[in-house]
């Protein structure tokens, strides 16, 4: 896939990055990131990582998202699409279907729509260059 130990460095690194979307922050607009992101506050957009999002308890999210691992324990209104594993923890509310490789459902967590899981996730593509997310693992938030 990369041709350079540069390359792959310069890679490693953008996949490696952090992002914070603080709580009372409102955000009209999709998001799309190589690098891990944690929102407290309100998105209405898509959001698509190709690393790991967490969604706070304070976090509401009006929107599609696409990553490799999602955890949510925040509101979610929209299509949830993840390659690897999505949790939702006891206080998540989802409101959409998933598509996911594996879930984990904590008590207490609620979700209305259909589910698919274990099926094959088509990559999660940047908007920019067509480059894949699957190459990476992401750190946990």
């Amino acid at each position: 896939m990369f041709t350079t130990k540069e390359e792959k460095k310069a890679a490693e690194e953008i996949s490696n990055s952090s992002n914070v979307i603080g709580k009372g922050t409102v955000i009209e607009g999709n998001i799309e990131t190589f690098g891990n992101i944690r929102i407290e506050g309100r998105i209405n957009g898509n959001i698509k990582s190709k690393s790991k999002i967490a969604l706070g308890h304070s976090s509401h999210v009006d929107g599609n998202i696409t990553a490799q691992n999602v955890d949510i324990e925040g509101t979610v209104k929209g299509k949830i699409e993840i390659s690897e594993v999505l949790v939702l923890k006891a206080t998540a509310v989802v409101h959409g279907d998933i598509s996911t490789g594996k879930l984990v459902v904590e008590p207490g967590a609620v979700f209305n729509g259909s589910c698919k899981m274990g099926a094959a996730i088509k990559d999660i593509k940047s908007a920019d260059n067509g480059a894949t997310a699957h190459a990476y693992r992401s750190e946990a938030i």
